[in-house]
């Protein structure tokens, strides 16, 4: 049977300990991929079970990321469906019922060591030079002395029996067949002494359960692999289909941290990144579509979207290439939608001064001339707040490097003649301004850029702006008349 054939369910499972990270949300990217390609079922699990752990708004935060991402679920919270609950905190008979079939068995067993005994075993066996891990202590002892403990009040976990030789393998999609010495992995505890599950018991049981066809994860997952076969052997499951991802890599090939960017998707989200933008990049982090084509949308992504294409080497994450692509996405977007998006950016930065509702006709004009200049939505501000807010100035925020004081007023005093031709100030538009302005730049004895350059400061207060033209036509004459003037004031009182 191929596996366009087969009934694709896959399961993004986090835990609530933490803020939605990059790597996490590759994984959940991955599998929500893959499910869409083959028209399958993306399942959304909580795993709950070490409650030590659990951070408030954590599982709040990881459902505004992936709904932020667009990766919508098939079936899981706030969605339901048949093979509920998804949250492994409800699911705890599930768990007791295959811990009970595995001591039934004789698969598993109890044990009642103690963490401070468990402690000191491992400090024995590393001063003795042997490899931490337990010892077995109760793999043999009778269920009367179990029992016996639990009535004293001494914490009562359930292991895994664990066969002492031989080994266990699975193949993994990306690498092949594994193989595990099975000396190697100690008797594993399923049933922690609080009644909740550890993640190799709740993971295996709920995957089975949920029906699961294919396990995508991340490859720091293959050394608990093992652990997870013999736990389908003992409880006569069949194992899924094991995809472990590569990892995901700052530039220097460490472990992606602050240091390398923001690590959080949520982060991303207030640093002004598109979506779509960040869902590109991170599928090109260890899957090659084929061919040279990295801009991709979703659609695309998800009709070329197969195994084949992943491989296991690391995945470098390059914050500057992501804010590239990002502005890519800028650029290709219509001038509607980024008015939309920058409308509301603008109405969150800008101060409790500017008039509002912000004029959306404005910011219509404004968008085609900062498009290309922009990365992400938070660099918006620095192009356009002085459209909306008169800039502060100073002579040394007006006078250009290479023009001197003198020099700049007479510019400027020129400039308000020339825009106070009714030629030009009947017909605000950048063309004529444009016309009329560049036959005064030729006058002076200095560079374009330097004249040009003084008008841009003096109505902008800044060094970079939109194309100067364009700008002056649309904050209009009565405007940029004020502050030409203010400029003046300011420099004239500085002599």
């Amino acid at each position: 049977m191929s596996i366009i054939e087969e009934n694709i369910r896959v399961r993004f499972a986090p835990s609530p300990t933490g803020e939605p990270h990059l790597g996490a949300m590759r994984t959940a990217l991955f599998n929500w991929l893959f499910a869409k390609h083959h028209n399958g079922k993306f399942i959304l699990r909580i795993e709950d079970t070490d409650q030590t752990r659990k951070q408030e708004g954590s599982l709040e935060n990881i459902l505004k990321g992936l709904e932020w991402m667009g990766l919508d679920w098939d079936e899981g919270p706030q969605k339901g469906g048949d093979f509920g609950p998804y949250t492994q905190s409800e699911r705890k008979h599930f768990y007791y019922k295959a811990a009970k079939s595995l001591l039934d068995s004789g698969h598993a067993y109890l044990c009642d060591r103690t963490p401070e005994e468990l402690k000191m075993m491992r400090e024995k066996q590393i001063k003795d030079g042997k490899p931490p891990g337990y010892d077995g202590y109760s793999r043999n002892r009778n269920i009367e002395d179990l029992e016996k403990s639990r009535k004293e009040g001494r914490p009562i976990v359930t292991r895994l029996k664990v066969p002492k030789n031989g080994n266990r393998e699975f193949k993994d999609t990306i690498r092949g067949t594994i193989s595990f010495d099975l000396s190697t992995i100690d008797d594993f505890i399923i049933l922690k002494a609080d009644g909740m599950p550890t993640y190799h018991l709740a993971n295996v049981v709920d995957d089975h359960l949920m029906q699961i066809s294919h396990v995508l994860r991340g490859e720091e997952w293959i050394s608990s692999t093992p652990k997870h076969i013999l736990l389908y052997e003992f409880l006569g499951f069949t194992p899924p289909t094991y995809v472990h991802l590569s990892l995901l890599l700052g530039k220097d090939k460490t472990k992606l941290s602050k240091r390398h960017g923001a690590t959080s998707i949520l982060e991303y989200k207030s640093s002004g990144f598109f979506p779509d933008a960040l869902n590109n990049y991170l599928t090109l982090l260890g899957w090659y579509p084929g061919g040279n084509q990295e801009i991709l949308s979703k659609n695309e992504i998800i009709k070329k979207f197969n195994l084949n294409g992943l491989n296991d080497s690391p995945a470098i994450f390059d914050q500057e290439k992501l804010k590239w692509m990002n502005g890519v996405y800028m650029r290709q977007s219509s001038t509607e939608f980024l008015t939309e998006i920058f409308h509301e950016e603008l109405e969150k930065i800008l101060p409790d001064t500017v008039k509002r509702p912000l004029n959306k006709g404005l910011l219509t004009k404004i968008v085609p001339l900062v498009r290309d200049r922009l990365k992400t939505t938070n660099d918006l501000i620095e192009y356009v707040d002085f459209f909306f807010l008169v800039p502060t100035q100073t002579d040394q925020t007006i006078i250009q490097k290479g023009v001197t004081k003198e020099e700049t007023i007479i510019i400027l005093e020129k400039t308000l003649l020339i825009l106070k031709n009714p030629e030009i100030n009947q017909n605000f538009v950048t063309e004529n301004i444009e016309n009329h302005l560049r036959d005064l730049i030729g006058t002076f004895e200095l560079k374009p850029r330097q004249s040009l350059g003084t008008i841009r400061s003096a109505v902008t207060g800044k060094d970079i702006a939109p194309p100067l033209f364009d700008t002056l036509s649309i904050l209009g004459f009565e405007e940029c008349i004020k502050r030409i003037e203010n400029s003046l004031e300011i420099l004239n009182n500085q002599k």
